[in-house]
């Protein structure tokens, strides 16, 4: 299962250079495309408010 970016996002952009597969995309929230999304949970590991979840 893909981790998803819940609606608490800040949109800070601490989570995408953090991606190894370039899976997140900039947006008013921050968005994972679950296609690229190999579940390391590198992007949750840094995010200040855990917005980042497995889904």
């Amino acid at each position: 299962m893909a981790y998803v970016i819940n609606e608490d996002c800040i949109a800070c952009g601490v989570c995408q250079p953090e991606c190894p597969v370039e899976a997140i995309s900039e947006g008013d929230i921050y968005v994972i495309d679950p296609e690229l999304c190999t579940e390391c949970g590198a992007c949750a590991d840094v995010c200040p408010i855990g917005a980042p979840q497995p889904e």
